[in-house]
Parts: C-alpha cells; sequence; structure tokens
C-alpha cells in the first residue's frame, strides 16, 4: 500500500455499520461475524461507542474501532451517509471487440455525463465501433491486434489522468449515479476498488428458463449484501465486467495475458498488499447474459478454467473448500453413512465444545456463545462438503455413484437440499424443478472447467481442499481477537 494511502485517517462523520450476519453478545462487547468467522471481544469503553448497530467517526477512538471492524469484514460503510464525490474525478474505460450494438446502449446510457475511454481489443469491424465512439464523444483507442480484455483495460488505463477509473464491458449498462455511488466508498483512504451489483439486462420477449435462473442465481450476481471483498470470504472476488478503482492502488493494472479470472487475480493481489475491496448492492449494473443452453454452458465451463491459472498465482487460496480437522472429520461421518456416524460425530462436536467454551471464557455466556460458532461451522461445512460432490469433484462423485449405493445417497440429498435451500434463499421467477436442473447443469460445467484446466497442466492444485492450519484456537471454529482496548492503542 502507498504511503500516502496508510497516513491519511477515516473523515469525521463517516459511519459504519454492522454486517446483517453479525451477532451481538453480552451487551455489545462481544461481536461474532465476519469472513472468515472472527470473534472479537469490545473493552467497555469501545462497546459503548456502539449505537444500535452503528459507529459514527467522531474522534480517535471512534475512528480506530471504525476502521478494526472494517478491516475485520464486520461492518460496512453507510454508503448513503458518506460525502458525494463528483464524476469528473472518474474515466470509464470500456474494452471492446466488435460489439457495436452494445457498446451504442452502453454509452447512451452514460449520457455523456462522464469522461470515457473505448479501447478497440483487435475488432474486425473498426469502423463501426470507431462510428459508435465518435457519436457519444468518446475517446478511441484502437489495439493493432486482440490482447483480451486484461490487456485491452490496461492500454485504456494508461491513458486516465482522473484519481479514479471505471471498468465497464460493452455488454454491461450502468448509470452515472451508479458510479457516483461507488465512487463514495473512496472516501475511505484503504478501498482500491468498490464494485456494484450485477443483474441481468431484460430483453425483449418472453424470458426463457435459462434467462430466470439466471436473473437469480448469475456467476456475476454477489447478492444483496454489502461486503470486504478477500480470499475465503463470503464474498471472495468481484467481476471486472463493472468496478470502479482508485488508479494509485491498481500499478499496472490487470494481469496481461490472462483472459479468465484476471479480475479475481487483480483483487487477491490488491488485498495481500494491503488495500480493501468493497462490494456495494447498494449501485447496480447490468449484465447480457447469456441464455442460449450451448452458449450458456460454455460460459460456465470457460469460467471454471480460471481455477488452474488462480491456483498458480495464489496457491492455497483457490482451494475448492478450506475445512478444519474437526468439520472435516463430521463431514466424513456423514458422507460413511454408517452406525457409528452419528455417535462419532456427536462426540467431535461434544470436545470442539468444551474446548471452544474455555477459549470464549470471557463472555458472559461462553456455552451458548461456542455452540452458536459450532452451528455456524457445521452450515459451512454442509456448504462445501456438497460443493465438493456436485461441482468441484463431480466426476469423482458420478464416479462412485456407479458402484456404491450410499454414494448415490448421498449425491441424491446433497443434490436435492442444496437446490431447495438456494431456491428459498433467492425466490427465483421459476418453478423449483427446472431451477434445480439448471443449478446442476450450472455446477456440471463448472466443474468440467475446472477439471479440463487441471487435466491440460497435468496439475491437480485447483482441486486440492485446504486442511493445514485452519482450525482456530484450540481446534474451534473462529479466529479471536482482543479487540479496542485502552493500552492497545
Amino acid at each position: 500500500m502507498s504511503r500516502s494511502a496508510a497516513r491519511t485517517r477515516l473523515p469525521r462523520g463517516f459511519v459504519v455499520t454492522l454486517g446483517r450476519r453479525v451477532r451481538v453478545y453480552d451487551g455489545g462487547r462481544t461481536l461474532v461475524g465476519g469472513a472468515p468467522m472472527r470473534l472479537l471481544h469490545l473493552n467497555g469503553r469501545a462497546a459503548a461507542l456502539l449505537r444500535g448497530r452503528r459507529i459514527e467517526v467522531t474522534d480517535a477512538l471512534s475512528e480506530r474501532m471504525a476502521e478494526r471492524l472494517l478491516a475485520a469484514g464486520v461492518a460496512d460503510p453507510v454508503v448513503a451517509e458518506l460525502p458525494p464525490v463528483d464524476l469528473s474525478q472518474v474515466t470509464v474505460v470500456v474494452p471492446v471487440r466488435d460489439r457495436a450494438g452494445p457498446l451504442d446502449r452502453l454509452l447512451a446510457a452514460l449520457a455523456g455525463r462522464v469522461e470515457v475511454i473505448v479501447v478497440d481489443d483487435g475488432s474486425k469491424d473498426p469502423g463501426a465501433v470507431a462510428e459508435v465512439t465518435a457519436s457519444h464523444g468518446a475517446r478511441l483507442i484502437p489495439l493493432p491486434r486482440n490482447v483480451g480484455p486484461a490487456g485491452a483495460r490496461n492500454a485504456g488505463l494508461e491513458k486516465v489522468s482522473t484519481p479514479f477509473v471505471a471498468f465497464v464491458d460493452s455488454d454491461v449498462v450502468v448509470s452515472p449515479e451508479a458510479i457516483a455511488t461507488l465512487l463514495r466508498h473512496f472516501h475511505h483512504p484503504r478501498v482500491a476498488v468498490a464494485a456494484p451489483q450485477i443483474l441481468g439486462l431484460r430483453k425483449q420477449g418472453a424470458p426463457n428458463w435459462i434467462s430466470r435462473y439466471e436473473d437469480a442465481r448469475s456467476s456475476l450476481d454477489l447478492g444483496p449484501t454489502p461486503a470486504l471483498v478477500h480470499p475465503r470470504s463470503a464474498v471472495s472476488w468481484v467481476p471486472s465486467a463493472c468496478l470502479v478503482a482508485r488508479v494509485a492502488a491498481l500499478g499496472e493494472g490487470f494481469t496481461d495475458g490472462m483472459r479468465v479470472a484476471e479480475d479475481v487475480d487483480l483483487v487477491w493481489r490488491l488485498a495481500a498488499q494491503g488495500w480493501q475491496v468493497r462490494y456495494e448492492p447498494a449501485a447496480t449494473a447490468w449484465h447480457d447474459h447469456r441464455t442460449r443452453l450451448t452458449a450458456w454452458l460454455r460460459r460456465k465451463a470457460y469460467y471454471g478454467t480460471g481455477a488452474h491459472p488462480l491456483a498458480e498465482r495464489h496457491g492455497a487460496l483457490v482451494a475448492p473448500a478450506v475445512l478444519t480437522p474437526w468439520s472435516a472429520a463430521v463431514a466424513a461421518a456423514a458422507l460413511a453413512q454408517r452406525r457409528w456416524s452419528v455417535p462419532l460425530s456427536a462426540a467431535v462436536l461434544a470436545v470442539v465444545h468444551v474446548r471452544l467454551a474455555r477459549t470464549v471464557g470471557r463472555s458472559d455466556h461462553p456455552h451458548r456463545l461456542a455452540a452458536d460458532l459450532i452451528g455456524r461451522g457445521l452450515v459451512g461445512t454442509a456448504g462445501q462438503t456438497s460443493a465438493l460432490l456436485l461441482r468441484h469433484w463431480w466426476p469423482v462423485s458420478l464416479t462412485a455413484c456407479l458402484f456404491s449405493r450410499r454414494a448415490r445417497r448421498a449425491v441424491l440429498v446433497a443434490a436435492v437440499a442444496d437446490g431447495v435451500a438456494e431456491y428459498r434463499r433467492v425466490s427465483p421467477d421459476l418453478d423449483p424443478v427446472r431451477f434445480i436442473l439448471a443449478r446442476r447443469l450450472d455446477d456440471l460445467a463448472y466443474g468440467a472447467g475446472v477439471w479440463a484446466a487441471a487435466f491440460k497442466a497435468r496439475s491437480p492444485r485447483s482441486l486440492l481442499p485446504d486442511l493445514r492450519g485452519l482450525s482456530g484456537p484450540r481446534g474451534g471454529s473462529a479466529q479471536t481477537s482482543r479487540a479496542m482496548t485502552t493500552r492497545e492503542e
């Protein structure tokens, strides 16, 4: 991180609120939340700064507390209460290749209210792109050959003279108001990137079942909850289809040559450097989703091929599952479906409960808090185990189903339970049968891409779960911190 960013303080009046999934115990002295999950103990002075679930920066102590909660992923900025930033401070960079129609739609939505640089990434009909660009008063940078979206964005970034840049793909529609909302996040000096929620662009005619599934469960739609974005978080990446960034934080920008997962790579590199990336669903963009079955499946598989280059660059951060020793034992027992599975799981959970209760002994109700942590851990374990069976390891699951009744039962239960749970969570405009079918096809295509890239590279790194050093204190399910004590300040 740059020294100037490290020295800058949060402005007075900056307001943060505890995340929706954060639970408060002991009259505000204990917070449980974040990703990976953290247990934060506050001293009396720090706990007194909470007004309900909000903290306003009014002095040095409230500033430090707000900053620490933001960095832990336990709190989010209240973007509506941050001061506006003038749109003259941002330049929009649009990489495009032979999409003159969608480009025209995007530039019309921006309505000339923001500076735009269009990078023609080796179009077969450059004249059409040039005509649309000129008609909207945008600047054109033609590239002599196709370099991919990462290289095209970098070419545009080199010409940006404003403090902020918005990367927007040509098949996206975003308003100046949405960009302005994202710009408010940069009042926090450590924010490098802010990204909107991306929804499906409405098309003419009746939507088919794939478009209805995508409207509810698109790979680009990261949900309705604000989040700090970093590896192994509930929101671990943001799509480069639309994001706003601090130019000073980007360096040379995206990794040239990466044609898939370049956005994940950028976010993870920034997080490793100490920058923050914010996902902000209060701002919305619309993407022209693929809705034809074959094109949709190819795109899902293409996303899966990004797992291997990420594994090469970021190692175990791309692991398809992150399990503690106790959660791995419980998952293995459940999959075994033996008479000893329930007693063994109960014994493991009892031991973990006792050890966790000792770890959180400062709480007024350590056993209740330990039970909450274990419950959250079990939910996460169930989700990761289901994803392994149905998404990342489905070729193994399929092979096992050919020979094992228990395997068939486990896969069937996981497929139905996951589908029903997701259906209830997103409430799609689609019947449950076709939604679950689409979800399973989504998983199969993505997993096929992961395996294809792994086989091509002759490396299993993107398929291996991470079991190393993942337990919390004394084998617990959460990281614990002593937070905001006067002596530490």
